[in-house]
């Protein structure tokens, strides 16, 4: 299976259906893909999916409420941590690897002191640790970019994840053409009510503290672009200096979307993290 032809599965986690697809291996320890703010599991790039899935177990999933997944988008990180360990254990995984981006990116710290047992290795791409300011304003950035996009004939994607550089707006509209490969069995779109719940979610994030993440053992690295706008760069730096155990890969010419932008390099430096 690849990215674009991976079937929609659903499990029940706790009376709740959630949504997810499995690419690649059939065993190894399984890399599960937390999405970001408004996504759902057609805004992963097939070029990452792909290349990860070419040596690792890949599962993407709707968190609670989000895409195809059934019941209500909760407004906290804690409790999205909470159900992504019930989806994991209601797959039988004991143990897995982590790429969260952005919220997703959160969700994975939060399970990591939650359940260490639970998580091998991590890769937060374009995600900040509790209390550093950029997040809470997620809805005012988002209709912003809507704005932005619509004037210039654009896809907000252009203005959020990407540089305004001709060559970061290049690689926009190549990440976006891959977004739109997949013509069937495509996912359910984020609700409004969805977007609110997570956007309550961010605002409570930055509120919090960071302290818990000095307990974090595992393995992590961190991605960032080098002039992201949804989260700035220095969440990334202060990100690695809380954990122990980080490393640091910062992205030229490139935004929140790094990892999709530079899709090569990150496809490699994660298959090359993940079998140290």
């Amino acid at each position: 299976m690849s990215a674009n032809s991976a079937v929609t599965r659903t499990v029940d986690v706790d009376g709740t259906p959630f949504a997810y697809r499995e690419i690649g291996l059939t065993e190894g320890v399984p890399l599960v893909f937390l999405h970001h703010f408004t996504a759902v599991l057609d805004d992963w790039d097939p070029a990452v999916v792909d290349g990860l899935a070419e040596r690792h177990r890949v599962v993407l999933v709707d968190l609670r409420g989000v895409g195809s997944s059934g019941g209500t988008t909760p407004d906290s990180v804690e409790a999205m941590a909470t159900d992504l360990a019930g989806f994991l254990r209601a797959l039988g995984f004991g143990e897995v690897d982590l790429l969260g981006v952005s919220m997703g990116g959160m969700i994975a710290q939060v399970l990591a002191q939650q359940e260490p047992g639970l998580v091998r290795r991590m890769i937060l791409a374009g995600t900040s640790p509790a209390g550093d300011a950029g997040p809470a304003n997620a809805l005012a950035l988002l209709q912003n970019a809507l704005q932005q996009a619509a004037a210039e004939g654009k896809h907000p994607k252009h203005v959020l994840f990407f540089s305004p550089t001709a060559r970061s707006q290049e690689a926009a509209d190549a990440f976006l053409a891959r977004l739109n490969e997949r013509t069937e069995d495509r996912d359910a779109e984020v609700t409004n009510e969805t977007i609110g719940a997570q956007a309550t979610a961010l605002a409570k994030w930055e509120q919090s503290s960071p302290e818990g993440l000095t307990t974090v053992r595992q393995p992590v690295l961190v991605v960032n672009g080098d002039n992201d706008v949804m989260t700035p760069t220095i969440s990334s730096f202060n990100l690695a200096k809380y954990l122990p155990n980080a490393q640091l890969s910062i992205y030229p010419d490139a935004g929140h979307g790094a990892l999709f932008q530079h899709h090569a390099l990150f496809v490699e430096q994660a298959l090359e993290f993940l079998s140290a």
